[in-house]
């Protein structure tokens, strides 16, 4: 049992193995929030919720005559509402028929059941069983009738729980809902920081850690998508939280829309956290009888740091976000053609590539732009999902054999929500191109946002999608997205409903997802939005691994996997060897370098493989059996990171399997200096009582070991043994570099 309400204190506590959450309606059923954090007894926590009169804020009419220090403005609630004396952040705004903004929501009752609460058209984390449970909070406003039921999921073995509400209008008149939150959540103490993950092009996800000083922080997204310029993620800690100490709470939402995520510190030095999608870009009509359903948000607490709140993230979304097929094996190594021929290529350039890709173990061959229609370049062509016979000099179906005949899968890519002016299908159907009636469009990369805020225009999509799978033997879809959303406008609604677009769009592009996942239920999808645009759990729930970045040079990799770790876990991040000088930076590193950093990815390669020599082919060949070798810990281990890329010299993150008996340390150096100063790092997860022996795997050659062994470093030396206890306390030496951005790969083994 995970949630307890006590009848005679009136407070509602969940419980997971290593927190506790708890909430309380008071005497006038004001749903206050009075605890969440370590876990603790079932005590009741509201004797911490201090009141005073703090003047120029209102007192609700039940109060007013006795009690004026009473006031929604400064009490820790479960969810605020706009416009009846809250004068901070607000989670819920509804605008009433007569215009008024007035919701006063108050606690209506309780239930608890078994399993796990799903959401109809969003995706939300599952439970197989009923290890989980729902708390549904039913709260109500009288006057306008507006109820809603607050959502809670619990899983108590993995330390997470998730939140969304139901609102519906059970008055008269259309209600307007304004900010829709999926969460509020109130701290009566304590000076925090919020860590986001800002970024751009080709650099996601970087980590900016940022004081919640009196007033506001907040990042979001009105571009039509979560964006690579915000995630929609966050970890609030303490001012000296550190990878491994220190308190930290951290959020991860569902969603792949526009979001808005507020941290506000008010004037007595309380902090409250809001996640909602964005306001600015968004209404809801709610007609009586009405309802609707925020996206889902994952919430977990550490008191031991970052690492915690990371690996509590990794294990849940693995096993409860992503689902189907690819959830629990391994996913096939890739190569993907796109950086290795671009549009120029037919296809027995493509199964030449393909039969080198199968004498180096490579298993999945990928097709990128430029199958389709008329498409040459990135001008023309988006819409017309119709193999380009004449280019590729056969059927789709006779490459797909031909490329299943070397050994490897097949499959391809789309972009399915835009569309090219210069198309077929823009020519029978520019309606269907989101755009203002009497303004011309906005382009980007010449293409146009199509309407999935429309059902015709998602139905058409399904079927030219699922007509192509039908056709040839594909085993994997590559879902691209390549522009922001703008010009928003849909014909097919009225004047008081153009604020819904954005959130049909994302309910849209869901809904032909989960179709091709039912009809094509062992189909591997990889997300993508120019590389990580659109990186969040929303699209994870059906696409199990995202393109991570378009920038594939491995040291600026270095920055945007070891952001993106923070939420998401390695077997989410599509990463791939590609070609060196670098076609993003113009960096030459060595095949080793590329290897090490794509491991801690989906790994796969980008390149043309018969523009290598025999001794590079040699190395891929090494490198598919490594990773094959160490995947179980590479792609399903408990994940540290041991220095960051900010460092002064190289950075190194650890993978551990889940049963501690296999540990492998990454390190990749910035630079070379002439006689380098050693690198020490502690490692974590470790058995305390294991003995681990240690080698080295990668980038590595025989006449550097032998003078690496007698001088440098016992750590190799044959039969040499360590405690688990001795490597986290006293820490290993990563070996010097030979040259510029060397990486080496250490696996330590229990014997």
């Amino acid at each position: 049992m995970a949630i307890y309400y006590d009848h005679n204190a009136g407070t509602i506590t969940l419980t997971t193995r290593n927190t506790s959450y708890q909430m309380k309606a008071d005497e006038i059923a004001t749903l206050l929030h009075t605890y969440y954090g370590e876990k603790t007894d079932l005590s009741d926590m509201s004797y911490a919720v201090h009141m005073m009169n703090r003047g120029l804020s209102g007192n609700p009419y039940e109060k007013g005559q006795t009690d004026r220090a009473y006031s929604l403005d400064q009490l820790p609630q479960e969810m605020s509402c706009f416009g009846t004396g809250d004068y901070r952040a607000s989670a819920l705004k509804i605008t009433n028929e007569d215009g008024t903004w007035a919701v006063r929501l108050k606690y209506a009752g309780h239930k608890v059941t078994k399993g796990k609460y799903s959401l109809p058209g969003l995706p939300a984390s599952y439970c197989e069983n009923e290890s989980a449970e729902t708390l549904t909070v039913t709260m109500k406003d009288e006057e306008s009738g507006v109820t809603i039921d607050l959502l809670y999921g619990v899983f108590p073995d993995l330390d997470i729980i998730t939140r969304a509400a139901r609102i519906e209008n059970n008055g008269p008149g259309a209600k307007y809902v304004n900010k829709a939150g999926s969460m509020n959540l109130d701290f009566v103490t304590g000076d925090f920081d919020l860590i986001t993950f800002y970024g751009k092009w080709a650099r996601e996800r970087i980590p900016e850690r940022t004081p919640v000083n009196h007033g506001k922080v907040s990042v979001g997204s009105v571009r039509g998508a979560s964006s690579p310029h915000y995630n929609p993620s966050a970890i609030l800690c303490g001012r000296n939280t550190t990878e491994d100490a220190g308190e930290a709470y951290g959020f991860a939402y569902v969603y792949s829309g526009d979001f808005l995520f507020e941290a506000e510190k008010d004037q007595i030095n309380q902090t409250r956290v809001i996640c909602s999608i964005h306001p600015d870009d968004f209404s809801w009509k709610l007609e009586p009888g009405e309802a609707f359903c925020t996206p889902e948000i994952l919430m977990t607490y550490s008191n031991a740091g970052f690492s915690r709140i990371s690996n509590n993230f990794h294990d849940f979304i693995r096993k409860h976000i992503v689902r189907g097929k690819w959830r629990d094996v391994r996913r096939p190594i890739l190569i993907n053609n796109w950086e290795g021929t671009y549009f120029n290529f037919n296809g027995d350039k493509l199964v030449a590539i393909a039969e080198d890709a199968a004498k180096l173990g490579i298993e999945l061959f990928v097709m990128d732009d430029g199958w389709f229609g008329k498409r040459d370049d990135d001008n023309s062509g988006l819409g017309d999902w119709f193999p380009n016979e004449a280019k590729l000099g056969c059927t789709l179906k006779e490459l797909g054999d031909r490329i299943n005949g070397t050994g490897l899968k097949f499959g391809i890519w789309f972009e399915p929500e835009t569309v090219s002016e210069d198309s077929d299908l823009y020519r029978a159907h520019p309606d269907w191109a989101m755009t203002i009636p009497g303004r011309k469009p906005d382009r980007s990369r010449n293409e146009l946002i199509l309407n999935m805020a429309r059902e015709d225009v998602q139905d058409y999509i399904f079927d030219r999608m699922a007509d192509v799978l039908r056709s040839a033997p594909i085993s994997y879809v590559k879902w691209d997205y390549n522009r922001s959303i703008c010009d928003k406008y849909i014909a097919t609604l009225p004047a008081d409903r153009q604020g819904e677009i954005t959130h049909r769009f994302i309910l849209g592009t869901y809904r032909v997802l989960e179709k091709l996942l039912t009809e094509f239920p062992d189909l591997l999808i990889e997300g993508c939005s120019s590389g990580g645009g659109r990186f969040d759990a929303g699209m994870l729930y059906y696409t199990p691994q995202i393109w991570c970045s378009d920038d594939t040079d491995p040291i600026e990799r270095l920055y945007i996997q070891h952001g993106t770790s923070f939420i998401y876990p390695v077997n989410t991040m599509g990463a791939h060897v590609s070609a060196s000088p670098n076609h993003q930076t113009r960096r030459t590193t060595s095949l080793a370098t590329r290897a090490v950093t794509a491991m801690s990815g989906t790994f796969g390669y980008e390149l043309d493989l018969n523009k290598l020599d025999d001794t590079e082919k040699e190395e891929v060949k090494r490198e598919v059996r490594v990773f094959k070798e160490l995947y179980e810990t590479l792609e399903q281990g408990d994940y540290y990171r041991l220095t960051t890329p900010d460092s002064d010299t190289c950075t190194v993150w650890e993978q551990v399997s889940k049963d501690k008996k296999k540990a492998v340390v990454n390190a990749v150096y910035h630079y070379v200096r002439a006689n380098h100063a050693p690198v020490y790092v502690r490692l974590k997860g470790l058995n305390d009582d294991m003995q681990y022996r240690a080698r080295l795997v990668e980038g590595h050659g025989e006449q550097y070991l032998s003078r690496f062994f007698k001088h440098e470093n016992t750590l190799f030396e044959e039969g040499r043994t360590f405690s688990g206890r001795t490597l986290a306390t006293r820490g290993i030496f990563i070996p010097a570099p030979l040259s510029e951005y060397q990486a080496w790969q250490i696996v330590l083994e229990e014997i």
